[in-house]
């Protein structure tokens, strides 16, 4: 039988919903932007279900924007305990 060396897809959708958090930032961006950019068809990488399912987005309505989605406070937590600042 053979072991697996590399990461788990759990830890692949881990680190990918960290990715996400990160990308969106502290701004508010707009729904579609982010679906656009984290929404996947494939059942194995559900970043943004997940995401959503877990508390870490929030939705808001801002006139003349449309629909908003921002990391939640739960969000920030997340990436602050499960991701180190980059160095700039």
């Amino acid at each position: 039988m053979r072991q697996s060396t590399g990461p788990t897809l759990s830890d692949t959708v881990e680190t990918l919903i960290l990715d996400l958090l990160e990308w969106m930032g502290p701004n508010p961006r707009t729904y579609d932007e982010v679906l656009e950019a984290w929404r996947t068809s494939c059942p194995r990488f559900p970043v943004w279900e997940d995401a959503n399912e877990r508390g870490f987005i929030a939705r808001h309505r801002a006139p003349g924007r449309g629909a908003l989605v921002s990391v939640s406070a739960a969000g920030v937590e997340h990436l602050r305990k499960n991701r180190q600042p980059s160095p700039r």
